[in-house]
């Protein structure tokens, strides 16, 4: 009992190495892939782009803020309506009025090409006082870009996608869009598109065409099923919200859209001499346009549909079908990512097989370094007894840190990887700290000596490891890119080294080199 008291922190060690063998190992962990890519080979760890190949996405986002816009008691809609109406550029769903204080908020404008000149004149002819006019939007429109592009990815069935803010040391905020496997053009097409689906009427009033706009948009729709096909064509079904329901069947009817025997559709070919028609628009282009089945029309004329308002959006290809379901199931993005300005957008595809080049250098680069390690330190000690300990130690933190990563499905990147190696690096100078503070003064025999060279030895490296934890804490809360992976596993191999490989080094070499142990 005294012996397993007195080497409590060396089983500590061995327990906690099981534990992360297990989590990297076992088929029962990391089989989901979660937000990150699936697993590669025998191991559950998971690969970042680099190692894995895809494609990155970095790009700020179109729009310009006024900051403490005086508006009083109005109305936020209404505040954004008078804005578009002073930008020709802007619709009413380009302009975003949050408060921010009783009387006073936020307008954000996103469409293209808006310069702060432009908003603040409009925001002058409308008679609101405001504060600065700047580039670039707010953050809550940041997070909702994010929230929307991660549902598109996922809704795509692009797995391991992921999407996050980043901020450069300059304060430029761009959004970071990853995607392991896929080609640059198709996460391109996906995120570029604002994804705003409407379905607007058109027909003749009085002998002139007409476009009512917007009788549904993504908000009037409840449940949106997946794309799908049918001897008339792709579809995507869906229901229409009870509120909204009642005004798309009265407009239908009004419109002559659900006339009786129902309606047939000629709008591409020639709009002039078609039948009304329902309009599927995406991103303000019509990606199809449709009549009505007999049917619908007589149940839309009963005023019996709104009982249960669900029907088909028709497309004219598959492919329509399921970009109309991943926008309408992701929502619309409240701004576009500016991929071509010149505020630093940037897009890049690694090849898979670069990604694997990358991932056999990796892990070259380890070997060397392990080497290299296992060389000094044997030069340095020439006592077995004193440098095997110290080398399996260090790499025992390696290997629980390899176990944090696959039990938590963190997909390992280079930056991730160089922690790694400095982790070995700073690992083993401790280790040679302990070892020559205690070896240092010849006899070590007694167990009490040695707990007074430990413990000195101890401090030291206590210390070094809180300037480590605080120079790479910026690095590991800031959002700044690969950068916070590095900082994040120096951060957890010096604090695994503290409170358990050290320690245990420390009761190994008891064991070994004092006689009343």
């Amino acid at each position: 009992m005294a012996s397993l008291r007195d080497n409590w922190r060396i089983l500590l060690l061995v327990v906690v190495l099981l534990a992360s063998t297990f989590a990297l190992f076992s088929p029962s962990v990391g089989a989901d892939g979660g937000n990150d890519v699936a697993s590669e080979g025998p191991t559950n760890l998971q690969y970042g782009l680099e190692l894995s190949g895809g494609t990155r996405i970095r790009a700020p986002l179109i729009g310009v803020t006024a900051e403490e816009v005086e508006i009083g008691d109005a109305d936020t809609r209404q505040v954004a309506r008078d804005v578009a109406g002073e930008i020709p550029a802007a619709d009413p769903s380009d302009v975003i009025v949050r408060r921010t204080a009783q009387t006073t908020a936020t307008v954000e404008v996103t469409a293209e090409g808006v310069t702060t000149q432009r908003l603040g004149a409009a925001l002058d002819s409308l008679g609101l006082s405001f504060g600065t006019v700047r580039d670039g939007v707010t953050d809550p429109t940041r997070a909702e870009v994010v929230r929307v592009l991660q549902n598109k990815i996922n809704e795509a069935g692009l797995s391991g996608g992921t999407v996050r803010q980043v901020t450069t040391a300059t304060g430029a905020h761009f959004i970071l869009v990853e995607v392991p496997n896929e080609d640059r053009s198709e996460v391109v097409d996906l995120v570029e598109s604002r994804g705003s689906v409407r379905i607007d009427i058109y027909y003749r009033q009085n002998g002139t065409p007409t476009t009512r706009e917007g009788i549904l948009t993504g908000d009037d729709f409840q449940n949106i099923g997946t794309a799908q096909e049918s001897e008339r064509g792709p579809f995507v079904p869906v229901t229409v919200r009870d509120e909204a329901a009642d005004d798309f069947q009265a407009a239908v009817v009004e419109t002559g859209v659900a006339q009786r025997g129902g309606t047939t559709c000629t709008y591409e070919q020639n709009p002039n001499a078609t039948q009304p028609c329902l309009l599927v628009v995406v991103d303000d282009r019509v990606v199809n346009s449709f009549g009505m089945s007999p049917g619908l029309a007589q149940s839309m004329q009963a005023g019996e549909w709104a009982d249960d308002p669900a029907f088909q959006l028709t497309t004219q290809n598959f492919s329509e079908a399921q970009r109309v379901s991943i926008n309408l199931r992701a929502g619309e993005l409240p701004a576009a990512l500016d991929l071509e300005g010149e505020d630093g957008g940037t897009s890049s595809f690694i090849s898979p097989s670069q990604g694997e080049n990358f991932k056999v250098n990796s892990i070259i680069t380890g070997i060397v370094a392990v080497l290299a390690v296992a060389a000094v330190v044997f030069v340095r000690y020439g006592e077995a007894k004193v440098a095997l300990p110290m080398i399996v130690t260090a790499f025992s933190e390696v290997l629980i840190l390899l176990g944090f990563a696959a039990g938590i499905g963190y997909a390992l990147n280079l930056p991730a990887i160089a922690g790694f190696i400095a982790v070995i690096g700073t690992g083993v100078d401790d280790l040679i700290i302990i070892a020559d503070e205690v070896m240092a003064e010849g006899d070590v025999s007694s167990r009490r000596i040695f707990q007074s060279r430990f413990r000195k030895a101890f401090w030291v490296i206590g210390a070094a490891a809180a300037t480590t934890v605080i120079a790479m804490s910026p690095l590991a809360v800031l959002s700044l890119g690969d950068l916070q992976g590095f900082a994040i596993f120096t951060i957890l191999g010096v604090i695994v080294g503290v409170l358990l490989t050290r320690p245990a080094y420390g009761d190994i070499l008891r064991a070994l080199l004092t006689e009343d142990r």
